[in-house]
């Protein structure tokens, strides 16, 4: 592995291994997404807790601080919404010059294993790391699922993992499973970060699973819509924080959320 490409993801993936990413990307596909109609004031308290903000290059630019040296993970696909025929069939947005030019530590990209344009979106990660491994920028890979969230299996998701690895993705994103989520992360040769999905009912409920996920080989998480939607995101960004770099417990991690979230 390059110099570059050790650096980058050394910014990424904090000493102990571990990484808490901040999704704020939803706007691409979904618009004005509640909670984060004005991005920079949402993450603005959350940027103490997080490892990296996973963002568009127009949000980048007008709605983040170029003082702040939290490191960039910038979403590069995208050309389709949820009012569009179909969510899978996306390109690659953003040339690796701009890529370079907004000093990103790391570029994602949607796959869409399964679906009707699953060569397509393979094919634009392969072409992304062939770019990007030029430049010594680390790719990761988003196995992304449409509005099917119900084949979030762990058959499906180690397919999806485990080829997004075999084309070069240097990190993979992917959701947590109940079962057998452990296998998911084995068979995948690179890192593996959970995303977050729909906002859970409970704050406990997010926590519980990002502990059993950690706990079962997961080096973080990707999560936005479970923190910057939660009534209380500070708290349960902060709690989550003590799951991924301090070992604590979803028991323990949900005490300290319910002890900053009373202040």
């Amino acid at each position: 592995m390059d110099w570059g490409i050790k650096n980058r993801l050394n910014r990424l993936i904090q000493p102990d291994g571990h990484c808490f990413f901040l999704p704020i990307d939803h706007g691409y596909f979904q618009g004005p997404t509640r909670c984060l109609e004005k991005p920079g004031e949402t993450i603005k308290p959350l940027l103490d807790f997080v490892d990296a903000i996973f963002v568009t290059r127009g949000v980048l630019r007008s709605c983040v601080d170029p003082a702040d040296n939290k490191p960039i993970i910038l979403r590069v696909s995208g050309g389709t919404s949820v009012i569009g025929k179909d969510l899978a069939n996306e390109s690659i947005t953003t040339s690796i010059e701009e890529i370079i030019r907004l000093n990103a530590a790391a570029v994602g990209i949607s796959i869409f294993v399964g679906s009707n344009y699953e060569r397509e979106t393979l094919l634009n990660l392969a072409r992304l790391v062939n770019k990007c491994e030029n430049y010594g920028i680390p790719v990761m890979a988003v196995t992304a699922v449409g509005k099917e969230l119900g084949s979030r299996d762990s058959r499906y998701l180690a397919l999806s993992c485990r080829i997004a690895a075999e084309l070069g993705a240097r990190v993979v994103k992917t959701y947590w499973c109940e079962k057998d989520f452990d296998k998911v992360v084995k068979g995948c040769p690179v890192p593996v970060v959970m995303a977050g999905g729909p906002k859970c009912k409970t704050e406990l409920e997010v926590l519980e699973f990002v502990y059993d996920g950690m706990q079962k080989g997961a080096i973080g998480i990707n999560l936005g819509r479970n923190v910057w939607q939660d009534a209380h995101p500070v708290a349960i960004a902060r709690a989550l924080r003590a799951i991924i770099h301090e070992n604590a417990t979803a028991g323990q991690a949900h005490e300290l959320f319910k002890e900053i979230a009373c202040v």
